[in-house]
């Protein structure tokens, strides 16, 4: 099975929700298989409930399964690296901390493993600390570009940058996609993205020449009563991506 995301002109890959394997399904098709799709580690009580049941996802969208913490929650990161490690899926989200482990776990280079940073409200600086332990310690702020460079020491493929809250942060957004551009490595932009923001969020890492943008769209297209997320507004972001890529 393919254990690399499925870029559309190898640019983009969206990332969104699955709340069923026929969800999952329905978005896989929407964006013609250019999405991975985010099943969260803390909606299950054990490593083995997990893993029976992502592997129904795996099997559904051949592999476009991203295994998710759950609205970044550092306590899930060892059950993602336990999980990932037994299902070997296209995507990974890891805090800072955890990439290491997932990585050495995974035991391949294919997979996209994210580490999580955070905004400090300075431009050119990202918060470390998302760890467990770390994230209820005081910030860890250093440069961009050291936190790209303690990634790929630990084998990390992305910066996983939230919470973005939409265009809140842009001024940083922007010097995080320049360094990604820089230092050949990929960037995830997370937290807020709506149908409204999506095309000016992406468009910056593109113009900035980040290769590989995987942008996380979630609350903003889930419908409130199901806790689907709405194919149609899947193929909506399919549709900006192909233009933004065009």
């Amino acid at each position: 099975m393919k254990k690399e995301p499925n870029y559309l002109n190898n640019r983009i890959c969206l990332n969104v929700l699955a709340n069923s394997v026929e969800n999952a399904k329905e978005c896989y098709e929407a964006a013609e298989g250019h999405v991975v799709l985010g099943v969260l580690s803390i909606n299950y009580k054990t490593d083995e409930a997990a893993i029976e049941d992502m592997q129904k996802y795996i099997e559904a969208t051949d592999n476009a399964l991203s295994v998710g913490l759950g609205a970044g929650n550092p306590n899930q990161s060892a059950m993602v690296t336990r999980i990932s490690a037994k299902l070997q899926p296209q995507h990974v989200n890891q805090v800072f901390t955890g990439v290491g482990a997932s990585r050495a776990l995974l035991n391949q280079d294919d997979t996209i493993v994210n580490g999580l940073v955070s905004p400090t409200g300075r431009v050119g600086y990202v918060n470390l600390a998302t760890g467990p332990l770390s994230s209820q310690e005081a910030a860890a702020e250093v440069p961009i570009e050291t936190a790209i460079a303690l990634l790929k020491d630990m084998g990390g493929s992305s910066i996983k940058y939230f919470p973005m809250k939409g265009l809140e942060h842009v001024e940083e957004y922007r010097a995080v996609a320049k360094a990604c551009a820089e230092n050949d490595f990929y960037l995830e932009p997370t937290g807020g993205i709506t149908l409204d923001n999506f095309e000016e969020i992406v468009k910056i890492a593109l113009d900035a020449g980040v290769k590989k943008v995987i942008p996380h769209v979630y609350s903003s297209i889930i419908d409130k009563e199901s806790n689907d997320t709405r194919p149609e507004d899947v193929q909506t972001l399919y549709n900006m991506m192909k233009k933004l890529t065009d």
